[in-house]
């Protein structure tokens, strides 16, 4: 720990050293203005990409624009103009792109939110808060894209930029002469903003010209400037606009059958089955500045599959939100503890898989529900004029019953997962003239439990406080959170939590925790501060600590891998973002990283460089090394002692082709080896990118990777007084394909595959025990097995270790084969402004293969020679606006 303390306190010497002596440069850039106008609704233009209406003479164009990417401050190739109208219902924009070479125009059709092509983005910060704005971008072909903007920008902050955005709004492009044009129709209802009487708002507008990968802005930013929000213009000339409170209602039906192989006497599985559902979606303008969002019995069918992922560390796997109503605003929610994914809500916990097992010790037959159904969930959110963020969400999950028939054929129903109440309420508070916020957050998690599911918490709480502080004109920046967990339930599940892989308690040589078996809650926090330079110059570098005690419990509604942790970093960039004659961008970097537990072990040391070059061609090069002096872990042996593996170097190339051709891909290689072999890593990854034509685009990821690693973890056995951990050599190796296709027939009817073929195997030999867990040298590690001290009969190992003739412990053949398949065909047709109908044809695949044989065999038996299951959808919605 003094290690970790030492680093803390040169870094804050020299950043308030940096801070105290570095001058601010002379700001040259001056903030534009744009004053715009209303019409009475009667003088509306109509919106067909031609700006011929005599209304758009009211207001002059705006244009100068400057280059952001490659040269900015530069005058760019081609000059983009804008003028703006509104009325009582609408926000009216139109755009006059021009370029000397019409046929030039790159008109890619892609499916929302796609960006191809050429195409320009207004965005408006209608709280005038320089955190928050509402982008809104069309492309050449008339393809739409619209996020919401939180965090200034911020491209370090996940989530500033949320896609998942799909408001109501209308748009039409076309071409001259001249170049291009476009046209958009906005309701004031899709946005938010106050009520007075005169209005300022932030304003920026974008341009991406396709053929020089060149970006353009309306209003100029600094090199490295620290955001994006707090750099936007201004529109001024909004008088008397008329709050919209927002009130759409969109209900669904779904009609689904699942095609499946038959299973000769189970009557769960007869080879098909189909459901007629329905629900309701609802958006509700409580005020102009906070919606009201309601699911009722919410369908996702038409979401893509998880990718397929095995993860022998034992740790659970994170999974990316997909599904449309948990997608939407998730910004409002985050709430990370501090590196990785750890967040103190983690969405996909709601309608989880259940946690209760349908099988017993007669059971013949099973029908298991796969996923929790979700009777209904609210989102409650929005910002006021007064700085206040507002994030309100509440889901109510229903018990679920796996159907069970024994061996003397009773049919029984067993409780699998309880009625849940989830409840999330977040909020932050903008002050010191929007450059300073605060923030707090709390959730909830309450299970009605009866004896059979006692292994549950029966509630779970969290609370937390954030805050960042910028200063110097947002070049500087502080910033922290704080978090408390509490868990209650029966004794064996809080003993469970303590002995879980995220926390273990039980961990032999432990002398901070213990596991005790008459606890009925567990308190715990975590949080993290960091402080560092953000931007406006070439340099930006922060340093930062990470804690979770060992209590900290998150996984009811959030996500937490790993409790018992103090991480320090440090983190340098340098950029160059004014072209040359060999590149356009680059950019390298430098961090420091260092981890201890809460006992006081010094546990991790890495060093890590990176570097990124867009050369001068539109190719591209990614480089790292990072090299690990010190690595311990204290979860490898599943609650045994604290692990040591050997010196790690790692390092990894990936280059790319220009992504303006029609074919592009990008290549990449993965190294790591670590001292007397104790581990190593190849992976290589080939991505391909083909657009024949406009309208269809295709892609292709591919991946191997071996990774063999001599002591991975088995199992653990008794043997006499002692306990043996048992590790052994793998010989892992994984192949894995991602195939994307898009046909787009209009920007609004589009026809989607992705699929995913999955296989890995591993091999175990050498096996043996662990006899110094932390060991410089890897041979006093640990012990191998001799050849009269092991045997193998059929999938069981049997060890004789006092080679006394009788068998002391056996544990099960840990090789294995897995494969899976998963495909997603969907047309998608945007009949109506928010109304769609999908038409789904999935088939998915799961098997275990031999693991004497190779990937590709495994791939024949498992896929190619089986019969897959399929479900067919079909989905229609219709959003109604009052």
């Amino acid at each position: 720990m003094q290690f970790l303390v030492s680093r803390v306190s040169i870094f804050l010497l020299l950043f308030l050293w940096s801070t105290a002596y570095t001058q601010q440069g002379d700001n040259d850039i001056k903030p534009k203005s744009y004053t715009t106008r209303a019409i009475d609704t009667a003088q509306a233009p109509v919106i067909d990409g031609l700006i011929n209406d005599p209304a758009w003479d009211l207001v002059p164009f705006t244009g100068e624009f400057k280059q952001l990417q490659p040269d900015i401050g530069e005058e760019p190739s081609e000059q983009t103009q804008f003028k703006i109208l509104y009325d009582d219902k609408f926000i009216y924009v139109a755009f006059r792109c021009f370029d000397s070479d019409p046929e030039g125009i790159v008109k890619r059709l892609s499916r929302r939110d796609g960006f191809e092509g050429d195409w320009v983005e207004i965005a408006f910060d209608s709280y005038n808060d320089d955190r928050t704005a509402f982008s809104f971008t069309i492309t050449a072909a008339g393809v739409k894209g619209d996020e919401f903007i939180s965090n200034n920008g911020d491209f370090a902050e996940r989530n500033s930029f949320d896609d998942s955005w799909n408001p109501i709004w209308y748009t039409k492009t076309s071409s001259d002469d001249l170049g291009w044009t476009a046209e958009l129709k906005i309701p004031l209802s899709q946005l938010r903003f106050g009520k007075a009487e005169e209005q300022i708002w932030g304003l920026q507008a974008k341009r991406f010209y396709f053929r020089n990968t060149e970006r353009s802005m309306w209003q100029e930013l600094e090199p490295n400037f620290p955001g994006y929000v707090s750099g936007f213009g201004e529109l001024r000339g909004l008088k008397n606009l008329k709050p919209q409170k927002q009130l759409e209602i969109q209900p669904y039906v779904v009609t689904q059958l699942d095609t499946y192989e038959a299973e000769s006497g189970n009557p769960f599985r007869d080879g098909n089955d189909a459901k007629l559902n329905g629900g309701l979606d609802a958006k509700i303008g409580i005020t102009n500045d906070l919606t009201l969002d309601l699911t009722i019995n919410p369908d996702f069918g038409q979401v893509d599959a998880d990718p397929a992922a095995i993860a022998l560390d034992g740790f659970q796997i994170f999974f990316q939100e997909r599904r449309p109503f948990f997608v939407e605003n998730k910004n409002i929610f985050t709430y990370e503890i501090g590196n990785g994914n750890d967040n103190v809500f983690y969405s996909r916990r709601i309608g989880r898989s259940p946690q209760g097992n349908g099988f017993g010790p007669a059971t013949a037959y099973v029908d298991q529900p796969q996923n929790t159904t979700i009777l209904g969930a609210a989102k409650f959110s929005g910002k006021t004029k007064n700085g206040w963020s507002i994030g309100l969400l509440q889901s109510i999950t229903a018990k679920e019953f796996a159907t069970r028939i024994d061996t003397n054929g009773t049919r029984s129903e067993k409780l699998v997962e309880p009625f849940t109440n989830y409840s999330v309420a977040r909020v932050q508070k903008d002050f010191n003239n929007r450059n300073s916020y605060v923030g707090g957050i709390f959730t909830s998690t309450n299970r009605k439990l009866v004896p059979q599911l006692d292994f549950l918490h029966e509630n779970a709480f969290t609370a937390g406080l954030d805050f960042k502080h910028n200063w110097k004109d947002r070049t500087y920046f502080a910033q922290g959170t704080f978090t408390a967990s509490h868990v209650t339930g029966s004794r064996e599940a809080i003993t469970n939590t303590q002995a879980s892989i995220t926390h273990l308690f039980n961990r032999v040589d432990a002398t901070h925790v213990r596991v005790d078996t008459t606890r009925t809650s567990l308190t715990g926090t975590g949080g993290n501060f960091s402080i560092g330079k953000a931007g406006n110059g070439n340099w930006s570098y922060n340093g930062g600590v990470v804690w979770r005690s060992p209590e900290l419990e998150l996984n009811d509604v959030g996500f937490l891998r790993q409790a018992d942790e103090i991480v320090q970093t440090v983190n340098v960039r340098r950029v160059f973002q004014n072209s040359t004659d060999w590149y356009r961008q680059m950019s390298y970097s430098f961090q420091q990283r260092s981890t201890y537990d809460f006992e006081g072990n010094y546990n991790r040391m890495q060093y890590e460089v990176g570097g990124d070059i867009n050369w001068a061609n539109n190719w591209f090069t990614e480089f790292g090394a990072s090299h690990k002096p010190r690595i311990y872990i204290n979860t490898t042996l599943r609650g045994g002692p604290r692990w040591k593996f050997n010196e790690e170097n790692f390092w990894y190339l990936f280059a790319g082709t220009d992504r303006r051709k029609k074919l592009s891909l990008v290549a990449g290689y993965v190294m790591s080896r670590a001292t007397q072999h104790n581990f190593s890593l190849d992976r290589y990854e080939l991505r391909l990118n083909y657009q024949p034509f406009n309208a269809l685009s295709l892609s292709l990821s591919t991946e191997y990777e071996k990774n063999p690693n001599k002591t991975q973890y088995v199992t653990q056995k008794d043997y006499g007084d002692s306990r043996r951990y048992i590790t052994a050599a793998i010989d892992q190796r994984t192949l894995s394909a991602t195939l994307r296709a898009n046909f787009n027939i209009t920007p609004n009817m589009t026809i989607q595959y992705y699929g995913q073929p999955f296989v890995s195997r591993g091999l175990y030999s050498q096996f043996n025990y662990v006899a110094d867990a932390t060991a410089e040298d890897l041979n006093n590690r640990i012990t191998l097995y001799e050849e009269d001290q092991i045997s193998q009969s059929g999938n069981t190992y049997e060890i004789d270790e006092n080679r006394d003739g009788s068998i002391d412990y056996t544990f099960q053949d840990p090789d294995f084969s897995f494969v899976q398949l998963r495909t997603n065909l969907v047309f998608r047709w945007e009949y109506i402004p928010g109304s769609e109908l999908f038409f789904v044809w999935s088939q998915g695949l799961n098997g275990a293969n031999d693991p004497a044989q190779g990937l590709f065999e495994a791939w024949n038996n498992q896929i190619l020679n089986r019969r897959p299951g399929n479900t067919f959808l079909i989905k229609a919605t219709y959003r109604f606006v009052l």
